[in-house]
């Protein structure tokens, strides 16, 4: 849960950096400046902010590392867990190495949106984690009819391309990180459109589940995990409205940053919750019986 908290936490702050216009605070990478690897006077609070980002990349690595010194010491040995761990500790460098192009690249917006993208898969990887410590590790199988199972993958799918569009969208726009960085030449009418068109579609798919898994009778985790991501689409929903009809005003659009973050953790919840632990099977005669009637 640490690990999922953070890396969600990590998006918020570096959503602040960019929101602030201290995107280049700290213009060059790994140093601050370029004699410096920490913020000089005379670059401000942009400075301290840019600065103060990537001092909670050590945070995000020592809870990493925390969970994988975890997930290693569990017994019974449990590979997935190990695994998940690992990846999750190896996106943080990578994050690193990337948020360093950004810097180098002035704010690319191409660069921000990758950046932006893998924090996306590896909030989807930590709740994974969560999800698979909670069980025993053995073989599972589908909790839900193979249709259903089809409109789950296919609401996870418009996530992702809600997302992505959304990213689009804020790369085409102001906000930029700092008032030299170039936007993407892109339409920001025309992608701000494209992005709602795709969050109709993904709220009317996510209805039509809600609706199929009542009548597909499906396990109230499963019923339970798909009302949540409706709810959190309707916030986003709600704040994505609200921003743009504000002129996309700092607060909402970190709240809208904040609430990509959510989304993409209960469609991942959502997917986890199709699956179930394989029932042991039951014997067809109980074993006491069985000797009676031997005997």
């Amino acid at each position: 849960m640490a690990s999922l908290v953070a890396n969600i936490a990590i998006v918020v702050t570096g959503g602040a950096v960019r929101l602030t216009a201290s995107g280049l605070g700290c213009p060059t990478w790994p140093r601050c400046t370029a004699d410096s690897y920490v913020p000089t006077p005379e670059y401000g609070i942009h400075g301290a902010i840019e600065f103060g980002n990537r001092l909670l990349t050590f945070v995000l690595a020592a809870v990493a590392v925390a969970t994988f010194v975890a997930a290693w010491q569990h017994r019974p040995r449990r590979r997935d867990l190990r695994r998940l761990a690992l990846a999750l500790g190896l996106g943080i460098p990578l994050q690193a190495v990337i948020g360093g192009i950004t810097v180098l690249t002035d704010l690319d917006p191409w660069v921000v949106m990758l950046h932006f993208v893998v924090s996306m898969v590896m909030i989807a990887a930590a709740v994974a984690l969560v999800r698979r410590a909670g069980t025993g590790g053995g073989p599972t199988e589908p909790a839900v009819p193979p249709v259903v199972g089809r409109l789950v993958a296919g609401v996870a799918g418009v996530v992702a391309v809600v997302v992505y569009l959304g990213v689009v969208t804020t790369g085409s726009g102001p906000h930029a990180g700092d008032a030299g960085a170039r936007r993407t030449g892109l339409d920001p009418t025309v992608v701000s459109q494209l992005h709602a068109d795709a969050v109709f579609l993904l709220l009317g798919l996510t209805v039509g589940l809600v609706v199929a898994l009542a009548a597909a009778h499906a396990p109230g985790r499963v019923r339970s995990a798909a009302r949540t991501l409706l709810l959190v689409e309707l916030g986003q929903g709600l704040i994505g409205g609200a921003q743009t009809a504000l002129a996309l005003p700092e607060l909402l659009v970190g709240l809208h940053l904040l609430g990509a973050a959510l989304t993409v953790a209960a469609a991942a919840d959502l997917v986890l919750a199709t699956r179930r632990p394989v029932a042991d099977p039951v014997p067809a005669v109980a074993p006491r019986a069985e000797a009676q009637l031997t005997g």
